[in-house]
């Protein structure tokens, strides 16, 4: 008995030094200070959201000690993408909320809330993981370019934090969605002009001139480095290009730079 009792004691005496085993310090606050919403458009780089992006921005919240939400619009994809082929899956339709709750670990639609339902006021702070679901599922993009309409609910989500003065991060093309809705913002999605070396590429610049064209000011890659992150401090938005550089193996590269940004998303979150 005195052992055991000698053992709780021991025990209890090292818990205690070592709170950070149940109460994570992140750089910014404790765990859970912080609450964040993160916006998916499915499961998959070529038709929702790309799957690093979503994971990486999740790690970093967690690990910077933020709760967060995920949310996705309850809608139809535009199309299905097979992923090995790099185009269309024939007879096949999926539901964007569906899809996105697989980033859900063991909760499904528990955990995946419908986009209809996200209140400003609950958060303090949302976040855009990118993907082809951006320009296909979210917006209009893929079809109407610098003119497209965006999904009513990430509009109103978009408009909501922006008017409430809170921070919106942006990875790879989600920044397509804030330019249309928020004119005049700052963002970066990497290099103007595709500049192929022997880190990759850049295929996808024709939406850095459509941003430009939508009013927004561009920060290029010139300036703002792979694992950087632009902060526009004046409207709380931040981005980082992540994969709109096609890399085939500097995958920490996107990792650090969606790091960059969430934790700028933490430092406005408690102005």
């Amino acid at each position: 008995m005195a052992t055991r009792t000698l053992l709780s004691k021991h025990t209890l005496t090292a818990l205690s030094r070592q709170p950070a085993c149940f109460v994570h310090h992140g750089d910014y606050g404790n765990w859970g200070n912080t609450n964040v919403a993160v916006v998916f458009s499915g499961c998959g780089w070529w038709d929702g959201t790309d799957v690093h992006e979503a994971v990486y921005t999740m790690y970093h919240l967690s690990r910077n000690g933020a709760r967060f939400q995920m949310f996705s619009p309850n809608q139809q994809q535009m199309n299905v993408m097979d992923h090995m082929k790099k185009q269309p899956a024939s007879g096949e339709n999926r539901q964007m909320m569906v899809e996105s709750a697989r980033f859900s670990h063991s909760h499904g639609q528990m955990q995946m809330q419908d986009l209809s339902k996200l209140d400003v006021n609950s958060f303090d702070a949302v976040i855009f993981p990118g993907g082809h679901g951006v320009t296909k599922n979210l917006s209009t993009f893929a079809k109407d370019g610098k003119d497209c309409k965006l999904n009513n609910d990430v509009e109103k989500v978009l408009k909501d934090f922006h008017r409430s003065r809170k921070p919106i991060g942006l990875a790879s093309m989600a920044p397509v969605l804030a330019c249309r809705v928020l004119p005049g913002i700052e963002v970066t999605m990497g290099y103007e002009k595709d500049e192929n070396t022997r880190w990759g590429n850049w295929p996808h610049t024709q939406m850095v001139q459509a941003v430009k064209s939508m009013g927004a000011r561009h920060t290029s890659f010139l300036d703002c480095l792979h694992h950087e992150a632009h902060v526009d401090e004046k409207n709380k938005v931040i981005s980082t290009p992540s994969f709109m550089w096609d890399t085939e193996y500097h995958y920490h590269y996107i990792f650090d730079g969606i790091g960059n940004m969430v934790k700028h998303v933490m430092r406005m979150s408690t102005k």
